[in-house]
């Protein structure tokens, strides 16, 4: 069953304390007292600095220490935001997500989706590898829909194991009138964090954003 894909996800997730950033702050705190206790010694007593000067480096000091706390609240929210959309996506774990972009193929026939021109009366799967070679053009229906894609060369064998990279080419009269993006259902196997937010990992380490997929069904 095939369901549109809405909500978020997670699986594994890594934490960090505030130790280490509070430590290193009072450090520095420290390590700044100590220099403008020194500096406040050594002073030319004919010529001393003007205590505005010194207000001037313990506000500067303070607003840094503040803005090092706040972004450290702010990771941390990050973080928990991160581990909620974790959770909201592990449930899709196992099941197959739709989605354009780079597709796996170990032999057995991937689902893919095709979308010609509207105007198209032949459609064409162009298969390429990562160094953007092509491999295979193959004519798939001009209908669109869903298509079994088995994974051929352009002599007919079987492609080796490995990531694909597919698009579709339409045409109308033989003269080409536009390229789209195929889209393609693959195995979910993981969660994880990124940077950006939670990302799912498919079949062949394909990571790509819960944004990307369009479609959910059960694994066959």
């Amino acid at each position: 069953m095939e369901v549109a894909a809405s909500n978020y996800a997670t699986t594994t997730t890594t934490t960090t304390t505030n130790s280490d950033t509070t430590s290193t702050i009072s450090s520095d705190f420290d390590t700044f007292l100590k220099m403008l206790t020194a500096q406040i010694q050594n002073q030319d007593p004919m010529n001393p600095i003007d205590s505005s000067e010194f207000a001037v480096q313990l506000a500067t000091f303070s607003s840094v220490e503040q803005q090092s706390l706040t972004n450290q609240k702010l990771d941390t929210l990050a973080g928990l935001m991160g581990v909620q959309g974790m959770t909201q996506l592990a449930p899709w774990v196992g099941q197959e997500a739709r989605s354009a972009g780079p597709v796996y193929m170990n032999g057995t026939p991937v689902t893919i989706s095709t979308d010609p021109h509207v105007t198209a009366d032949r459609a064409v799967l162009v298969v390429k590898d990562n160094s953007g070679n092509t491999l295979a053009r193959e004519d798939v229906p001009a209908s669109g829909g869903a298509y079994e894609w088995t994974g051929s060369d352009i002599a007919g064998k079987a492609l080796p194991s490995g990531i694909y990279t597919l698009s579709l080419e339409s045409y109308r009269d033989g003269v080409q009138v536009g390229t789209s993006a195929v889209e393609s259902y693959a195995s979910i196997q993981e969660v994880q964090t990124a940077a950006t937010g939670p990302q799912l990992i498919l079949a062949g380490g394909i990571a790509i954003s819960a944004e990307q997929v369009t479609a959910l069904r059960q694994a066959s």
